[in-house]
């Protein structure tokens, strides 16, 4: 008789599956309790498949080459997955006002902190590595 998957097994398959680097945690709450699942989503992180990134967020995450640790997996870095994560939480969002000077050429400042315009409620805290993303209103 087969061995039944249990809920990591299946949130590791469904992980494994989206393209996305991103997830919330109501993406899994269809294949079981609450506290079922955060559990299971604690012990990825635990094992390094998963980066917390704030409150119900996490990120894809892979092992350093250098340290052995996981980090997060994302083309565009903490920016790029904070960014998806807003996405993904409907809050309406714009690039800040340093990053737009620096696209519409009016500055030759690079900016190197994440930061972000909403527009709506938003309060929640997105940080990964001690880097924070930063709202502006």
């Amino acid at each position: 008789m087969p061995r039944r998957k249990t809920l990591q097994d299946r949130l590791e398959q469904r992980i494994v599956r989206k393209k996305d680097d991103v997830f919330l945690t109501r993406e899994f709450m269809d294949l079981g309790g609450e506290d079922q699942v955060l559990r299971a989503l604690r012990t990825l992180v635990r094992e390094g498949r998963l980066v917390r990134l704030g409150y119900g967020v996490y990120g894809r995450a892979m092992t350093s080459r250098l340290s052995g640790e996981p980090i997060l997996y994302n083309a565009n870095g903490f920016t790029g997955a904070a960014r998806q994560a807003l996405d993904k939480l409907g809050v309406d969002w714009e690039p800040g006002t340093a990053e737009r000077a620096y696209n519409e050429g009016r500055s030759t400042q690079i900016p190197v902190n994440p930061v972000v315009k909403v527009r709506d409620r938003f309060s929640r805290k997105l940080s990964y590595n001690g880097t924070e993303l930063t709202l502006e209103r």
